[in-house]
């Protein structure tokens, strides 16, 4: 099915990007069908551009909203590259919601979730207001730390092998800080939001891959070697570019960057002999150096048609190279290793469709098949509305990225009656 745009009533710059608007439960993976949209720039939050209305999925339609010229976030500038959106959200049996500063890249489909809270839940959340990105704000600087941490000191726990863990928990603070929140979010959430706040979606793929490696790498460090919970602390990871890298709660993410991520959401980046992922320091390049990747440098080398593994060897040396993890958590089961189409058959494609049919029943859209392990047209046509609610390329065929997006999904509404 093809995308339906709606045009933001303004047409001052020439430049667009896409936005799209998925509303949930706070109570978990229920989508909120019904729901009034409306979107204002931050700067004249009383003058609204569009109004939409979400779908039996909880999805708007994709609207097109001005933006700045390309060429802003394609090199390091004083303007400005995105453009600021606020998205307020209302819907029957809840709590209105407004998101400001929703960030909108040229050329590219910028992906914002928002989780609405009943009525009847008791203590209320503020809005969401998103900061600067990275590139353009003013951060603290990364404090330096060794790429490799020790793990032979007494008492020290440290897991036995690479996995990636289903949820971190993000501090959304300096670790001292005792009365910053802490975050409960999904593993691939994580990585899609700090890519986001971290890197500007326009850049060359090679160079979005690689510092998703990096990014990756250094959340994988955190989680192996335990390093918070070492020093008493009871998270993962902080929000603090300072100890760790961007997140930001609430904030949009980009299609491209949430695919790519899904494609190689299991990989890390190892050196020969060296168990834990290493901490791949990163910075901007330009207000900081650093002894890793410079981000504005691999923008530049993705330019002059680098690959992922090229920029990576020419920040951190040519004996690094990309390993994949023993064990993913919190899925029932892996990747058959093999895509699985129409003519496939067996155990994988019934478990498969199962998962499908139940998710169906949060997301009717999503048409009902017959489990019975065999793949055909139906099965096809369903993985296809499946593949266009969840933001995946609409093959109707299940690949890595397509099987572990169903496998977490299935998880999410599986988990809607469980008691706490």
């Amino acid at each position: 099915m093809a995308k339906k745009l709606h045009a933001a009533q303004t047409t001052d710059s020439p430049y667009a990007g896409g936005l799209k608007i998925s509303i949930t439960s706070t109570l978990g993976q229920i989508p909120i069908e019904g729901a009034t949209v409306s979107i204002a720039l931050t700067e004249s939050p009383d003058v609204i551009l569009d109004t939409l209305t979400t779908d039996a999925s909880g999805q708007t339609d994709v609207v097109e909203l001005p933006a700045p010229p390309l060429d802003y976030s394609l090199s390091p500038s004083e303007q400005r590259p995105y453009s600021e959106y606020n998205i307020t959200v209302e819907a029957p049996g809840y709590e209105p919601v407004v998101v400001e500063g929703s960030e909108i890249l040229p050329d590219v489909l910028s992906l914002q979730p928002i989780a609405l809270i009943p009525e009847a839940v008791p203590g209320q959340e503020e809005d969401i207001v998103i900061p600067d990105h990275t590139l353009y704000g003013d951060y603290p600087p990364k404090i330096p730390e060794a790429e490799i941490k020790p793990v032979d000191e007494t008492g020290e726990i440290v897991l036995s092998r690479v996995v990636i863990p289903e949820y971190v928990v993000v501090h959304d603070g300096v670790p001292t800080d005792s009365s910053a929140p802490n975050y409960y979010v999904r593993y691939t959430d994580y990585i899609k939001n700090v890519a986001s706040s971290e890197i500007y979606a326009t850049w060359p793929e090679s160079t979005i891959y690689a510092n998703i490696l990096a990014i990756m790498s250094f959340t994988l460090n955190r989680v192996y070697t335990e390093w918070y919970r070492n020093q008493g602390y009871n998270f993962t990871i902080t929000s603090s570019t300072a100890f760790d890298q961007k997140w930001i709660y609430g904030r949009n993410i980009y299609e491209n960057i949430s695919y790519l991520v899904d494609t190689i959401f299991a990989n890390y980046l190892s050196r020969p002999g060296v168990r834990q992922p290493i901490l791949t320091s990163y910075c901007d390049g330009r207000r900081v150096n650093c002894s890793g990747l410079s981000q504005w440098g691999s923008k530049y080398l993705g330019d002059e048609g680098y690959s992922a593994m090229e920029i990576i060897h020419y920040y951190y040396g040519s004996d690094m190279y990309i390993n994949t993890a023993d064990a993913i958590s919190g899925i029932p089961s892996s990747w058959p290793g093999y895509t699985l189409t129409i003519g496939s058959s067996g155990a994988k494609v019934l478990q498969m469709q199962e998962q499908l049919n139940r998710i169906s029943q949060n997301y009717p859209a999503i048409p009902y098949v017959a489990a019975d392990g065999v793949y055909g047209q139906q099965t096809a046509d369903a993985v296809k509305v499946f593949q266009r609610v969840f933001g995946l390329p609409q093959t109707g065929a299940v690949d890595y990225p397509t099987w572990y997006e169903i496998s977490r999904i299935f998880v999410g509404v599986s988990r809607i009656a469980e008691p706490d």
